[in-house]
């Protein structure tokens, strides 16, 4: 799942990884919608990553699960880092020469004192692969980014085309591994947001395809 909305996204900040930012009050909202929606699944291992906002996501589910699990960090599928562009407003960096590379050959992108999205999507298989547990269900809370390359990872796709997926904040996106391979089982899936969706009558705007869009 992807962390919920956050005082970032709501003022259209790239966060990368700044861990002063929390949940906004929406996100808490959405956040409490989420735990409803996993509390019946039957969720052997809890991982997330260490970036607050993911903890703070989970911090509901937890607190009502019938079952004692222990949340686990995983490094692994932390937020990209963005190098000298965390913490910039999108709107102004949507109009810097790297941003078409960015929408259109990601895979040729490092950012400027960050990681490279090759390096992003390698560590994030690799993460899930070792905290796969086999015939178990696992829980993982990560970021917009991360998840599409994870996305597009099980598709068989060119990093290149992962802009192409779109994951929302409180979005549940299910992968299965089995016999050495990934499948999707379901990608972005929001229903359990509708009481917030048909309470505002707001309809989504995914902004910037980067940082995973902002789901406002």
């Amino acid at each position: 799942m992807r962390h919920a909305v956050s005082t970032a996204n709501e003022k259209g900040i790239l966060a990368g990884r700044d861990n002063s930012v929390h949940l906004s009050d929406k996100g808490e909202r959405q956040a409490e919608l989420l735990a409803a929606a996993l509390a019946t699944h039957d969720i052997s291992a809890i991982f997330t990553s260490p970036i607050k906002r993911c903890r703070e996501t989970l911090a509901p589910f937890v607190k009502i699960y019938k079952k004692k699990v222990v949340v686990e960090s995983l490094p692994g599928v932390q937020e990209m880092d963005y190098g000298r562009w965390s913490g910039r407003k999108l709107s102004i960096l949507s109009k810097l020469p790297l941003w078409l590379a960015i929408q259109r050959k990601p895979s040729t992108v490092r950012f400027p004192g960050g990681e490279s999205f090759n390096e992003m999507s390698a560590r994030a298989v690799e993460a899930v692969l070792e905290a796969s547990r086999p015939g178990k269900t696992i829980l993982i809370c990560s970021h917009g980014d991360v998840i599409k390359s994870l996305v597009a990872s099980a598709l068989g796709l060119h990093l290149d085309q992962f802009q192409k997926i779109i994951i929302d904040p409180a979005s549940i996106t299910r992968l299965r591994y089995s016999n050495g391979d990934f499948s999707v089982l379901s990608v972005n899936d929001t229903h359990h947001l509708a009481p917030l969706t048909n309470a505002s009558g707001a309809k989504k705007n995914r902004g910037h395809l980067l940082g995973g869009g902002s789901g406002q």
